[in-house]
């Protein structure tokens, strides 16, 4: 079993993360790329702080052999539908074919294309990241400001 880092060691290693695609890659947030181009740097800025003993992954859709889905209810779905939505997080950091090694899942935003449905939908998500049926130890929505200047929020 790995031993999980502590909550403020994973904060020091998101923030130094952050930092970094900020210094480096400040120009995908001024020149408003898409979010996957983003978070594709942040993750790899991410797998630099976790090391080799964690997998950082984007848009990574698997349970083991099966395809990761989420039981949630966007507003526009019927109360009465119980179908699971796949789910693809922006970014998670995990152990690889493992059940209980789930640390961390991310959701990102550009504040431009900030809808307040896709926010709430989001957060639902990462409740159910967290507490329902992947057990991710934390969670994390992060808005991006994109445009001049750069700045994340």
């Amino acid at each position: 079993m790995i031993e999980h880092p502590s909550e403020q060691a994973i904060k020091d290693k998101v923030r130094n993360a952050i930092q970094r695609l900020l210094d480096r890659d400040r120009f995908l947030l001024e020149k408003e790329v898409n979010e996957r181009s983003i978070s594709h740097r942040l993750a790899m800025y991410l797998q630099n702080e976790f090391g080799d003993e964690w997998d950082v992954d984007c848009e990574y859709n698997r349970n083991h052999d099966i395809t990761k889905k989420l039981t949630i209810h966007p507003k526009r779905v019927q109360i009465n539908d119980t179908n699971a939505t796949t789910v693809y997080p922006d970014i998670i950091v995990h152990r690889r074919g493992t059940h209980d090694n789930n640390l961390l899942v991310i959701e990102m935003k550009k504040l431009t294309n900030l809808r307040e449905e896709a926010k709430e939908f989001d957060l639902n998500k990462l409740c159910a990241f967290r507490e329902v049926e992947y057990h991710y130890q934390y969670a994390l929505y992060l808005q991006l400001k994109t445009g001049f200047p750069a700045k994340i929020d």
